[in-house]
């Protein structure tokens, strides 16, 4: 059975790449907002930006930005799901031999992926602008399963929203909030810098202590309690969001 669902969710996620191999435009509309933010403040706002930290603005920036390309990515996970129930795919492949789990499976692994790709680009750019770390390969593979952990938690809440959307909009616009989270947060500046019930909000919300927990990887620095807060969020939004979505699926597909 497992062997069965295994390989189900590979041919339905092979499908789904190659959706995306045909229209890379995906990935290039994902990455151009993130990567104009960070020329924006390296290049304009930076210069008039006091963090208290020595190191480059753009290693600052950085962890931020790649929390703002996930969530701009998995907009689109709503949004190929939804076409995809629209379409009557769903359906199609309830008449053939498939589990019924791949074809939802085949999306949230296809969002890795396709997220993943995009950090690495604007990593790519990130190093191009400056960014520099001293980060060990232990530091780079946490790094990695915290982005991971966060683009599973947030692509499961994109198939809540593509199983309940009405309208192509309404499925994707669920990522702007999501998006603009990080300037909300020690992304841009340090909490301390923001007004009382800003800076409240802001220091105890799930993205500050991601970025905290990533920024002390990158410059290679204690990560402290931050990396526990932030993977006590991530956990429990992946597990509630899985669970909702699997309810909401199984209920539309009955």
């Amino acid at each position: 059975m497992t062997t069965h669902v295994l390989g189900d969710t590979t041919v339905l996620t092979g499908r789904s790449l190659r959706h995306i191999l045909r229209s890379p435009d995906t990935i290039i509309t994902t990455v151009v907002t993130p990567i104009a933010l960070m020329l924006l403040f390296v290049y304009v706002l930076g210069g008039a930006i006091h963090t208290g930290s020595r190191q480059s603005y753009v290693n600052y920036l950085l962890p931020g930005i790649l929390l703002i390309t996930i969530a701009s990515g998995i907009a689109y996970t709503a949004y190929r799901l939804f076409l995809d129930l629209q379409g009557g795919i769903f359906e199609r492949f309830q008449s053939m031999p498939i589990a019924r789990s791949s074809a939802l499976w085949a999306h949230v692994l296809t969002s890795l992926a396709a997220n993943l790709v995009s950090v690495a680009v604007v990593i790519g750019v990130a190093l191009i602008l400056g960014f520099r770390t001293g980060a060990s390969v232990a530091a780079w593979l946490a790094i990695a399963g915290i982005l991971i952990l966060f683009t599973f938690a947030l692509t499961w809440l994109a198939v809540i929203a593509g199983l309940s959307a009405k309208t192509v909009d309404g499925a994707s616009a669920f990522s702007y909030p999501l998006i603009f989270l990080p300037f909300i947060s020690s992304a841009f500046v340090p909490t301390s810098s923001m007004p009382g019930p800003v800076a409240w909000f802001a220091e105890y919300q799930p993205v500050t202590s991601i970025v905290n927990t990533v920024r002390a990887l990158f410059a290679v620095q204690p990560v402290g309690s931050d990396i526990w807060v932030a993977l006590a969020w991530l956990v429990g939004i992946l597990v509630v969001a899985y669970a909702v979505a699997i309810a909401l699926y199984r209920r539309r597909m009955s």
